[in-house]
């Protein structure tokens, strides 16, 4: 189901200070891209799902059903997809596929939804893997954050690699505003505690080594995090594999749960437009 009143926005790097947004084709022709925020709708479910499993991997969660909530949330949530106008030559309108999903930002209500299949996944696997890597410190803080008095969100904020942090930055902006008006009539999305995945890595053989973000403004989320702690995904298909130059160092992949305050939500918002600016 489609979300209605279809919503369009330029969200490309305006500052003159950072390249225009570029789209790689499959000869590795590389040309400039125009990105267009817009509604979620059933035509971009292949492409969310896909975002998904970058961030889940193989953990045993129902990705068709968490994709499907949403996409059928009305006005919440946005993906990012390449435009085009009536100037573009036909050689870049060639490599323009609407179909393709660039990122979505967007949150789902895990209290609204705790009975379905895919949450009751989800919050089994922050089980399971906090009793396997954090102390019990954090396993009882998360046991008191999950509880169902708590009105819990998951915040999705996935993308393509060469997405700039600058676009993200414009749809949690987004994400946060349509929160503030969609919680005035649900009181559900009055959340208590949002929840957001990172994607990081560490060099191999360095666990106190620097750390690298996938997603460079999420840094700010776990500075602001209640809670906090990380699990190695390197046995899982991450896509990171391959071919190693020698002279690289191998990173090895890592999640980690941040769960922090809804009522820092905007301040975070702020400071990452302060971060990519």
């Amino acid at each position: 189901m489609a979300a209605p009143n279809r919503k369009s926005r330029k969200l490309a790097a305006d500052d003159s200070s950072s390249e225009p947004p570029r789209a790689q084709t499959q000869n590795d022709q590389v040309i400039e891209a125009t990105f267009e925020g817009q509604n979620l709708e059933s035509q971009d479910y292949a492409g969310i799902k896909l975002l998904l499993q970058q961030l889940f991997l193989k953990a045993n969660i129902d990705l068709g059903q968490m994709t499907d909530m949403l996409i059928v949330q009305r006005g919440i949530g946005t993906v990012l997809k390449q435009s085009y106008n009536d100037s573009d030559d036909e050689e870049t309108l060639e490599f323009i596929d609407e179909s393709i999903v660039f990122a979505v930002a967007s949150v789902i209500n895990l209290t609204s939804h705790r009975e379905s299949s895919c949450v009751k996944q989800f919050f089994q696997l922050l089980e399971e893997i906090s009793l396997e890597h954090a102390d019990k410190t954090i396993q009882d803080s998360l046991k008191g954050i999950l509880q169902e008095n708590n009105k819990l969100g998951l915040l999705i904020n996935e993308r393509f690699i060469n997405i700039p942090a600058k676009i993200s930055h414009n749809m949690l902006k987004a994400t946060f505003q349509e929160m503030e008006n969609i919680k005035k009539k649900d009181k559900s999305y009055d959340f208590d505690y949002l929840i957001l995945i990172s994607k990081t890595s560490k060099p191999k053989g360095e666990e106190d080594g620097d750390e690298l973000y996938t997603n460079d403004e999420e840094v700010v989320f776990t500075k602001a995090a209640d809670l906090t702690f990380d699990f190695s995904v390197e046995n899982a298909d991450t896509g990171l594999s391959g071919r190693w130059d020698d002279d690289d160092q191998q990173l090895v992949p890592y999640r980690r749960v941040n769960i922090v305050k809804a009522v820092k939500y905007k301040d975070i918002v702020d400071e990452i437009n302060t971060l990519v600016n």
